[in-house]
């Protein structure tokens, strides 16, 4: 997805619908974190001799932390961070590269994805960024051999079904664009996308930025996804969040299809929308017609 096919986006429904894919659409956090990025983690890394710190640190970074769900380079930088403060790694002596280069480069670059790390690679001749490119690219290989055959949530078709004339829906996600149009397509749920757009097209704010902000009311526009990031990329565009909450969906069964649904639904849709922020300082959207909807 080019950032010029988002710019000229225009709008055919009166909603917006931005929605997360890995861990919101899809249940596909676990699955490729533990099976894929973690173990290249370590391969790549040489993180061997502390394994089994380094796969705690990588889980507890992006699965069980309010830093779920962000993009994968500036993980790799903090993971290794906390790992290399872990006191058995001190005790074992063990080496935990740090990538100076990685992290001057993400202050730089927008679009943090393999095609612009890639190209800075090729351009500098950096071996810092070269080891993280091939980590990266072992990681996208691995994602291709290794997730097929996950469903969307219950409740996830049945929604998309009913915003169908509704809302503009749109993935909004730091997952390569590749994988992400494979994964819906498998499934048949990409035909029920305007947009597609991945780490490729530029963070989530930018994408919201970009298709969505000035085109639509500020309370026609609805992010929904797991992690922080997705508040976060809603609120700077002005629009409104809703969190799909990781606890929720370790068992979804029809409780919490009926929620998503009830969210998704029309009737929720042409109610007044306005963010909010819980007592608990979680990020929320509070539909009026159908009061607090925090989960």
């Amino acid at each position: 997805m080019s950032v010029e096919l988002l710019h000229s986006f225009k709008p055919r429904n009166a909603f917006f619908v931005g929605i997360d894919s890995d861990g919101c659409a899809f249940d596909t956090m676990e699955l490729k974190h533990k099976e894929c990025f973690c173990p290249c983690f370590i391969n790549v890394f040489n993180l061997q001799s502390v394994s089994k710190y380094a796969r705690e640190v990588w889980e507890f970074g992006n699965l069980y932390s309010k830093w779920r769900g962000a993009n994968r380079f500036p993980e790799v930088v903090m993971c290794l961070d906390l790992l290399r403060e872990r006191p058995e790694v001190i005790r074992r002596g063990a080496h935990i590269p740090k990538f100076p280069a990685l992290e001057a480069w993400i202050k730089q670059e927008t679009k943090l994805g393999n095609p612009a790390l890639k190209k800075a690679v090729q351009e500098t001749g950096n071996p810092e960024l070269a080891q993280v490119l091939q980590w990266s690219e072992a990681v996208n290989k691995a994602v291709d051999d290794m997730v097929r055959g996950v469903a969307p949530f219950p409740g996830v078709r049945e929604a998309l079904e009913m915003l169908r004339g509704q809302a503009d829906c749109m993935v909004v996600s730091a997952t390569p664009e590749p994988a992400l149009q494979k994964e819906w397509a498998e499934h048949g749920i990409d035909t029920y996308m305007a947009l597609i757009a991945g780490q490729e097209s530029g963070t989530k704010k930018e994408h919201l930025a970009l298709a969505a902000r000035g085109k639509y009311p500020s309370n026609h526009i609805l992010m929904i996804g797991d992690a922080l990031g997705d508040y976060q990329a809603a609120t700077a565009n002005g629009g409104c969040s809703f969190p799909s909450t990781p606890a929720m969906k370790t068992s979804p069964g029809p409780a919490s299809s009926a929620k998503v649904l009830n969210v998704f639904s029309p009737g929720a849709l042409k109610a007044p929308i306005k963010t909010r922020s819980s007592p608990s300082s979680r990020p929320t959207c509070q539909i009026l017609r159908h009061g607090n909807t925090e989960r």
